[in-house]
């Protein structure tokens, strides 16, 4: 099978941007293998699904006109990182955090000739930071001002399942929530939010509804390091600066972008002066960031759930799939002018696509200062015990010539996701294993929500490889054909989702409902 990419030209950029009223100026805030006709929950499998992928592809690509966008040299560039907006909290009591977040279309103004509408949370692209501490109790007034109903997903949050927006629970248009629940002590990391609405995430996310939410701890042992927040989201534009639909070929892979922002910046300035802890998260829909950071010791101090036990350098690039989050501490080795880039990293996507490019995303001002020395232990991660249930999912794709969205659905066990159907069933505390197999011809990643899982081993092409250390995660990448095994306890009742995060993905089907029980 061929790849393809977006190819990017990067001679321009988008400045951070931000929406005050109904057209914002732009400034240096944040901007804000199956093949059969689908027509039940099961289709069996065809052997050679992928030239009927490929096949399937490249008749629609033949039927439709290919999408006319904004060339990135339309846009300015060259200002700095712009810093995240804390969302206020409105509480005098210690221990509290109140707030409100507003859903609305916003018009933002990316030049003086092109002014853009997107759906953001308080007027900004990405919405704004929360900030709390472990044992804080959160509560959040949502008031949804779209044409369509939304929930807020708290990801990666172990809070109770009727506060963790699932689909079911939706927001309707006109409409507002409170979501209220306490951080757990032991849970500081770095999370986020975003829409998690049935057959609306996609829309929703790609039109701007994202922010970012961090969990601090009293007693971080890396709270002296200078800290910076990179929140990587995509934007593709058409020709007239309007955010473009979901193409065929967006809904068979996954949504890229013409754009590669950070902070809502598309190639900012970074300045990392001496040793700095960065958080990032990929908010992509579907690009998978494979982050080189050059002429830098690279420390890996924390994945999706917080610390892992000690600082891990990394002599790779930081691969993270949509959804996932790291922290890391980068110390520059010399002082010098240099590019982060993500290296072209191959996800095994349908169609005739060209390799994947490496892309510059930004402009690295890098300064060497004295040695640092990082603490040898960060914290203790939790061991669970011996597995008492096991459970088994495989990841499949299929045609479907009955949907509209590119003709593909993307399924577990074998069925798409069904809003009314309970799929499988744990009982609250338990130490489950749970095995994981794609069994399609390209990456996927799976996440789960309500717990925190160990990756106990992966299996690929025969060979059978267990984690360098130990992580708490909620998002995980898995290649094609590789076999994934962890180890996980839902402590909390009720119904939890676990799905592929491409959110394309994820709205064709590739979702299942996990109700836990006491």
């Amino acid at each position: 099978m061929k790849r393809r990419n977006f190819i990017m030209n990067i001679t321009a950029a988008v400045g951070g941007l931000i929406a005050t009223k109904a057209i914002a100026k732009l400034d240096n805030s944040p901007m804000s293998d199956m093949v059969c006709d689908v027509k039940s929950d099961n289709c069996d499998k065809g052997d050679n699904m992928h030239d009927h992928m490929n096949m399937n592809m490249n008749m629609k690509m033949n039927n439709n006109m290919p999408q006319k966008l904004l060339s990135t040299t339309a846009l300015p560039h060259g200002k700095n990182l712009p810093e995240l907006t804390n969302l206020k909290n409105t509480s005098t009591q210690a221990g509290v955090f109140e707030a409100t977040l507003h859903l609305k279309p916003v018009k933002i103004a990316l030049t003086p000739e092109i002014t853009t509408e997107f759906w953001a949370y308080n007027g900004m692209i990405p919405g704004p930071k929360i900030e709390v501490f472990e044992g804080d109790h959160v509560k959040i007034t949502v008031k949804n001002d779209l044409s369509q109903p939304t929930t807020v997903h708290w990801h990666g949050l172990l809070i109770p399942s009727d506060q963790d927006g699932n689909p079911q629970d939706a927001i309707p248009a006109g409409g507002s929530r409170v979501y209220e629940f306490t951080i757990p002590e032991g849970t500081a990391g770095t999370y986020w939010y975003h829409p998690h609405g049935h057959n609306t995430v996609a829309e929703q996310v790609f039109r701007g509804l994202a922010g970012t939410f961090i969990v601090r701890s009293k007693n971080d042992p890396l709270a002296s390091l200078p800290e910076q927040h990179w929140f990587f989201s995509d934007l593709k534009l058409t020709e007239n600066g309007e955010i473009a639909e979901n193409s065929m070929t967006d809904w068979m892979n996954g949504r890229e972008g013409q754009f590669v922002l950070i902070n809502g910046a598309y190639q900012p300035n970074i300045k990392v002066e001496g040793a700095t802890r960065v958080r990032i998260w990929n908010a992509c829909s579907g690009r998978y960031l494979n982050l080189s950071i050059p002429d830098c010791d690279v420390f890996l101090v924390a994945t999706d759930g917080g610390f892992i036990t000690e600082p891990h350098q990394l002599n790779k690039p930081l691969l993270l799939t949509p959804a996932e989050r790291a922290e890391v501490v980068i110390v520059p080795k010399k002082t010098a002018s240099l590019y982060l880039q993500n290296i072209g990293y191959d996800r095994g996507k349908m169609g005739n696509v060209p390799p994947e490019p490496n892309i510059i995303l930004s402009q690295l001002q890098l300064t060497q200062t004295a040695s640092t020395v990082l603490p040898t232990h960060l914290k203790q991660v939790p061991i669970l015990g011996k597995a008492v249930a096991k459970k088994s999912l495989e990841y499949t794709e299929v045609m479907d010539k009955s949907e509209p969205r590119g003709g593909m659905l993307f399924l577990i066990n074998g069925k798409r996701h069904d809003m009314s159907r309970i799929d499988l069933e744990s009982k609250l505390h338990d130490v489950e294993e749970w095995t994981i197999v794609n069994n399609s011809h390209m990456d996927h990643n799976f996440h789960i929500h309500g717990a925190q899982f160990i990756v106990q081993s992966r299996e690929l092409n025969g060979t059978k490889t267990t984690p360098e250390f130990v992580a708490l995660k909620d998002t995980t990448n898995l290649r094609p054909h590789e076999t994934l095994v962890i180890k996980i306890q839902q402590n909390m009742p009720g119904l939890r989702m676990y799905h592929c995060h491409i959110v394309e993905h994820e709205t064709l089907g590739m979702m299942g409902q996990l109700m836990v029980k006491e």
